[in-house]
C-alpha cells in the first residue's frame, strides 16, 4: 500500500464516522463534479469537517483528520440536487491539500491504522444496554448492521454519532486512537448528563 494517496475532500459542518450511515444533498456545480467522477469511477471521497468557512462559497480549511466516505445509494429525483447516502470507511490524515480552479480540494493523505479489535473494559460494560436501547430505536436505515457491541472502536463511535454534542466535539472524539479513552469520555459525559451511572 503506497504511505499516501490523493483524495478528493468534501469539507461539511458534520462529521463522519467509520461505519456510520450519512445523508447529503448535493447541488453545488463543483461537487456535483466531484461525485460524478467518483461514481464513475467507483471511487470514494473524503469527509472533513470544516475549521474556517462555510460548506458553500470560497473553498473551506477542512480539519486534518477525516473520514474515507463510500456512496451506497443516490437519487436524483429535485432537478439540481444530487441525493447522496454514504457509509464511512477509514480515518485519514491530510497531509497536504490544493485547489483547482473550481475550488474543490484534494488532499494527499495518509491512512490511519485503527487498534485492533477489542471489547470494552469492564468500567464501560454499563455503555452496551444504553446503546442497544438506541440501535433498536434508530433502526437499521439510521445505524446499519453489522452491529459489534464487543467492539471498543465501534461502540464509541455509534455514540460519538448520536450524542446531541457540538461538531468539534464529534471531530476530537474521531481524532483519538485510543479506543478506551474514547469510551471514558463519552462515559464521563453521559454520567454528567444524568443517563448513566457512575462506575467509578
Amino acid at each position: 500500500m503506497p504511505a499516501s494517496q490523493s483524495l478528493p475532500l468534501f469539507p461539511l459542518q458534520s462529521v463522519l464516522f467509520p461505519h456510520s450511515r450519512m445523508n447529503l444533498r448535493v447541488f453545488e456545480a463543483r461537487y456535483l463534479d466531484m461525485i460524478g467522477r467518483c461514481m464513475q469511477a467507483n471511487a470514494p471521497f473524503g469527509i472533513c469537517l470544516i475549521a474556517e468557512g462555510s460548506e458553500v462559497g470560497a473553498p473551506a480549511l477542512p480539519h486534518r483528520i477525516g473520514t474515507e466516505a463510500l456512496i451506497v445509494d443516490w437519487d436524483m429525483s429535485q432537478p439540481g440536487i444530487l441525493g447522496l447516502v454514504v457509509r464511512g470507511g477509514r480515518r485519514f490524515r491530510i497531509l497536504e491539500q490544493e485547489v483547482d480552479s473550481q475550488g474543490l480540494l484534494t488532499g494527499e493523505i495518509e491512512w490511519l491504522g485503527e487498534p485492533a479489535n477489542e471489547p470494552p473494559a469492564a468500567e464501560f460494560l454499563n455503555l452496551l444496554p444504553l446503546l442497544a436501547v438506541v440501535l433498536k430505536d434508530a433502526g437499521e436505515a439510521r445505524i446499519p448492521r453489522p452491529y459489534a457491541l464487543d467492539d471498543a472502536s465501534w461502540v464509541g463511535y455509534r455514540y460519538a454519532e448520536i450524542l446531541p454534542i457540538q461538531p468539534l466535539a464529534r471531530q476530537r472524539l474521531l481524532e483519538l486512537d485510543d479506543a478506551q479513552l474514547r469510551l471514558r469520555i463519552i462515559a464521563d459525559y453521559l454520567t454528567q448528563q444524568g443517563l448513566l451511572k457512575s462506575v467509578s
